[in-house]
């Protein structure tokens, strides 16, 4: 191995090893939600967005606002509601008295990372706006078309328990997102460990990131995830998972029975996104059937439509996709 080599190892090696502090960081601020933080890290390396379901108190907004913490941008937190307008999140014309012009006044979607709180309680018209963004990171006002920040996550929470004045996300939206994580109570270990936490912040106590990762380090590691080796085994291994979803009968006459509709090719390159990410923050340069199979259920469950029976017999995607993973062949 030549000097150049030697070098390229060690940048690797480094720019790893930066990720893992980050990552330890935000597991001692966020207690007993490590698969939500690994899923966070997942979306800001695959460039890619998160809706997180859970209900309330389980740290989903502290999550992405110790993240910001960590990672060199700017941070901005929207609080949806029903009279939330399109303009509160893109931005609008703002009149100037003094020459009669119109100035845009860019709205809080210009952002590095942005919250998107009860995302499920505006209406769809500010859901949509919501949508260009997510797609194509431009915004378009009037006439222009405005570029997003490069550096540009969005993280949408839901609460699953109240379902009054709530609009559910439209399926052309929920597509937008890389995952949906869904958050659960912490355990009783994990419940301890809160309670000295929050005591420690009281008095004070607040550590400082160990480090701060720059948008450059990011761009540099989506790069390393592309080098990532994923065999053609694994690669037929991940469609099929995908083509299962759209033609189950082919495996199941009562899987058939429980889906409508299965998951677009936007799930495929999630998939395959997401299993380069995973197998990079394990320090490995290989995607294995494991790495597929663990984050199938977050790439999956919101981008399958459930038939009127799956609903009848109380079947949920999480069970479907459980029974897809046991038919389709392991390589």
């Amino acid at each position: 191995m030549d000097s150049t080599d030697t070098g390229a190892a060690t940048g690797h090696e480094t720019l790893r090893e930066t990720l893992r502090a980050a990552q330890r960081h935000l597991e001692s601020r966020i207690v007993g939600q490590e698969t939500l933080i690994e899923r966070l890290l997942m979306a800001l390396l695959s460039g890619g967005h998160l809706l997180v379901e859970g209900a309330p108190g389980l740290a989903k907004t502290r999550a992405i606002k110790e993240l910001a913490q960590v990672v060199e941008g700017d941070f901005h937190r929207i609080q949806f509601t029903p009279d939330l307008l399109p303009g509160d999140v893109t931005g609008t014309e703002v009149f100037r008295p003094e020459d009669g012009s119109f100035k845009f006044q860019p709205g809080p979607i210009f952002h590095n990372l942005l919250l998107a709180d009860e995302v499920n309680r505006a209406p769809a018209k500010v859901q949509s706006a919501l949508l260009e963004a997510m797609a194509e990171h431009q915004v378009s006002v009037g006439r222009r078309t405005l570029r997003l920040p490069e550096l540009f996550l969005v993280m949408a929470t839901q609460n699953p328990i109240e379902q009054e004045g709530t609009y559910p996300l439209p399926e052309a939206q929920l597509d937008r997102f890389l995952m949906q994580v869904n958050v659960d109570y912490p355990d009783a270990n994990a419940e301890r460990r809160i309670l000295a936490l929050v005591r420690q912040e009281s008095q004070g106590a607040t550590p400082a990131p160990p480090v701060r990762l720059s948008q450059s380090q990011i761009f540099a590691a989506r790069s390393e995830l592309l080098d990532v080796y994923m065999s053609p085994a694994v690669e037929t291994y991940l469609v099929q998972l995908v083509m299962a979803t759209r033609e189950p009968a082919a495996y199941s006459a009562e899987l058939a029975g429980w889906l409508d509709y299965g998951a677009s090719p936007r799930a495929s390159i999630a998939l395959d996104l997401c299993s380069r990410a995973l197998a990079w923050l394990n320090d490995r340069d290989f995607v294995t059937p494991d790495d597929v199979q663990s984050v199938a259920p977050d790439v999956l469950r919101h981008r399958l439509i459930l038939s009127f029976q799956a609903q009848a017999d109380n079947i949920n995607t999480d069970q479907i996709i459980d029974r897809l993973l046991e038919l389709v062949p392991v390589p």
